[in-house]
């Protein structure tokens, strides 16, 4: 009976983390699902191609752009949405652990500025939603230049104008799965420095999925105002904000009442 409380306290706590990672997790398929309809919306433009009739190609690639600039104020009402996720449960690891701090590092964590990274991010969000049928758009026009010249088999142009949808959703996808890790690096990354973080240690999800080059970064400590190389070609950038990457960065903080360095254990929250 001694053990009840603990066991009941821990199950609590259990709860509560696994609140979080479905947040995370419903947040990233959420987007990938509202960025995925934009792509199949360019793949029924598509349809409408006939290789009988190359004029066509020009008004389809007319449409593409056109629909970029329709989804406009979408894409921003889908981006914020996203963001405001992400930045909810961004706010709430940061009380979850500011526990262990001193009461003037909590405050100091709980009214952090986060409201210019948030248009910044929004901004970015909002010309990569309409990337996608932009995009789109530029392939058609490329391929139906290449049916003209006859570099290619009318057929061969046909079937890869007919995969416009495919190919904007495997785009779609990526985006998703990026800018939602990559947000969620940039919040605690500007939480951090506002409290005086220098720097925090590099994780990955230590799978057989993690890229060499970031399995090599993993457990190593990283200043926030020198990122390592992290892409294949010499692309510097911190963890969780390259392309498709999945690291998390781990903050190492100051603690003002013990003068000492604290780490922050999140490595659970983010996977």
């Amino acid at each position: 009976m001694l053990d009840e409380a603990p066991r009941r306290q821990r199950a609590k706590q259990r709860r509560k983390e696994q609140s979080l990672f479905g947040r995370v997790r419903r947040a990233e398929m959420q987007y990938s699902r509202q960025l995925r309809a934009i792509a199949r919306n360019c793949g029924l433009l598509a349809h409408h191609y006939d290789p009988d009739k190359p004029e066509t190609a020009h008004w389809l690639v007319g449409a593409l752009r056109h629909y970029a600039e329709t989804v406009r104020n979408w894409a921003m009402s889908s981006g914020a949405r996203m963001l405001a996720e992400v930045e909810h449960r961004d706010a709430q690891a940061w009380a979850k652990h500011s526990r262990n701090m001193s009461e003037g590092l909590q405050r100091e964590i709980a009214t952090a500025p986060t409201g210019e990274l948030l248009r910044a991010l929004l901004a970015e969000q909002v010309d990569l939603i309409t990337s996608i049928p932009r995009e789109a758009a530029v392939r058609v026009q490329e391929l139906a230049v290449r049916g003209m010249e006859g570099s290619e088999r009318p057929l061969s142009i046909t079937q890869e104008i007919m995969r416009t949808g495919e190919v904007t959703e495997s785009r779609a996808r990526l985006i998703a799965r990026t800018e939602v890790a990559r947000a969620s690096s940039k919040m605690t990354e500007s939480r951090a420095r506002y409290i005086g973080s220098e720097g925090y240690i590099w994780r990955t999800a230590e799978d057989r999925d993690v890229r060499p080059q970031h399995r090599k970064l993993n457990g190593k400590y990283f200043r926030w105002d020198s990122p390592p190389i992290a892409g294949s070609n010499g692309e510097r950038a911190h963890a969780g904000q390259i392309c498709n990457c999945r690291c998390i960065p781990e903050p190492v903080v100051p603690e003002y009442v013990t003068d000492r360095k604290y780490r922050l254990p999140w490595q659970a929250l983010y996977r």
